[in-house]
């Protein structure tokens, strides 16, 4: 969503730059949208650029009513967190090398951290997902973690998180928080269990912080659904924001003052991800 704002205002420039090329045109190929919608978009109005998940891609490439012939460029973002899930790693698969070949485009793989980097370029030439001349551009930060972060931990019993929880945010009274909580395993997803996250804002809910504005950020919501949740958090005043990893991906709300880690992340390169939410107002 916010990459889409980003493109458009970039192709905006471009034509300006340029008035006598054709205007670029940017399609937004997300979550929530139909196909019917998409195919006389498409028809309407040919894109120069098109933003997309990958579900929503490889399903308008499954219908055929996109294709990838004249496409250059193919850019993955955050592509380290395409791998924890193997229905992703299976439409990435299919991306780049059913649907698309390395010798007619130019394959960019972007994220802010990419675990054992070398074995995944190696992986990436084995698999023909890149050419074989593959660069790998590596920007060290300034500032990994802000100075001005305070971190703390608490040690409690496993039934005692949730009134430890509701007693930090009682005391801390944030302006602006983001509690992350783990994803719902696959098993617990066939028994029909309810969501942590959803578990977790019901808690709050039905607590003393039931007066605060607290917003539900899943993987699974839609393009729709992941909208308003955002459009309601940017809506000013204080906001409680219940997330996942993946769902948190890409989210640029730079008033957050608390990040709470309800559940643990699953190494430093997470932990760092989840503390970047915050202190980005100072950064500015």
């Amino acid at each position: 969503m916010q990459v889409t704002e980003v493109a458009r205002k970039l192709a905006a420039k471009a034509s300006d730059a340029d008035s006598k090329k054709k205007s670029w045109i940017v399609m937004a190929l997300l979550d929530g949208g139909t196909l019917a919608r998409h195919k006389r978009w498409l028809k309407a109005e040919p894109p120069s650029i098109v933003v997309a998940t990958l579900g929503s891609l490889c399903h308008m490439l499954e219908k055929q009513i996109l294709k990838l012939e004249a496409m250059q460029v193919l850019v993955i973002d955050e592509v380290d967190f395409m791998f924890n899930s193997s229905k992703q790693v299976d439409s990435l698969r299919r991306l780049l090398t059913s649907y698309s070949s390395i010798n007619n485009r130019q394959t960019i793989f972007a994220s802010a951290s990419v675990p054992q980097r070398k074995r995944f370029l190696y992986d990436c030439i084995q698999h023909k997902w890149t050419k074989g001349d593959v660069v790998d551009i590596h920007v060290n930060p300034v500032q990994p973690m802000p100075s001005c972060l305070h971190h703390r931990f608490v040690i409690c019993g496993k039934g005692e998180r949730h009134s430890v929880l509701l007693s930090l945010l009682q005391s801390d009274a944030p302006q602006s928080a983001i509690i992350f909580v783990g994803e719902q395993s696959e098993k617990s997803k066939k028994a029909g269990n309810a969501p942590p996250t959803t578990l977790l804002i019901n808690f709050l809910k039905a607590s003393s912080m039931g007066g605060s504005k607290l917003i539900l950020l899943e993987e699974d919501m839609n393009f729709n659904q992941r909208a308003a949740s955002l459009l309601h958090a940017r809506g000013g005043g204080d906001y409680l924001l219940v997330a996942t990893d993946i769902a948190a991906r890409g989210v640029d709300l730079p008033e957050t003052t608390h990040i709470y880690n309800f559940d643990l992340p699953r190494d430093a390169v997470n932990y760092l991800h989840r503390a970047g939410r915050t202190a980005l107002s100072v950064l500015v």
